[in-house]
């Protein structure tokens, strides 16, 4: 399923004929849109349907083409293995792991910090029969880290735990997650963080997996 950035009347009509869980959203011409408009986009999809990912992409330029077709192989039916069993696509990893923090942050501040947060995964490290992680939050100004933090650091506590939980399913490991917020005026307008958190430029350079 394709469709322009932003979300119209027609795209309403569209979405209510999703019903499967296993619909992949990609929200083409993100080229064409300012990039600080297309996190706001993304949840604006998200609330029209249940889809089972949304992936924003350019055809034209491909950016995060590479990104979508890891979505999409990802749930295609078991077959036989065509790589070595340690062989790890950790960037798409990274990027779902980021957007189940994103997504339980959204959840609990939804009406006090809506869209002026992103994460970055700083640390993504395989241990034995543990997977070792650092997501940095980022924020725009000192009240939204307060918020986000909680008073005695409840909130950022309660996304932890939940977003740990979501992460160990989706890995199948037991995960160690560890959050910090950190105070970036204008990130959305970064292309250096944006690239991190694979919104940039293809030709962006990404942390690697071990870092």
């Amino acid at each position: 399923m394709a469709a322009g950035p932003l979300a119209s009347e027609r795209d309403d009509q569209l979405a209510d004929g999703v019903e499967a869980a296993e619909v992949v959203l990609a929200l083409n011409k993100i080229d064409r849109v300012p990039k600080p408009r297309i996190l706001p986009a993304i949840e604006a999809w998200r609330h029209l349907a249940d889809f089972a990912e949304i992936v924003p992409v350019s055809a034209l330029k491909g950016d995060n083409v590479d990104r979508l077709e890891g979505v999409l192989l990802g749930r295609l039916p078991e077959g036989a293995a065509l790589y070595p069993e340690d062989f790890l696509t950790d960037l798409p990893e990274r990027f779902f792991v980021a957007e189940m923090v994103r997504e339980r942050i959204l959840h609990h501040t939804r009406e006090e910090i809506p869209y002026v947060t992103g994460v970055v995964i700083e640390l993504f490290k395989e241990e034995e029969g543990l997977v070792r992680i650092h997501a940095a939050i980022l924020v725009e100004r000192d009240n939204q880290k307060g918020i986000l933090i909680g008073r005695g650091g409840s909130m950022l506590k309660t996304v932890g735990t939940e977003a740990r939980l979501q992460i160990e399913a989706f890995l199948g490991t037991k995960v160690f997650l560890g959050l910090f917020v950190k105070v970036r005026e204008k990130w959305r307008e970064n292309e250096a963080v944006l690239g991190e958190m694979g919104l940039g430029d293809r030709g962006e350079a990404r942390p690697n997996r071990s870092d």
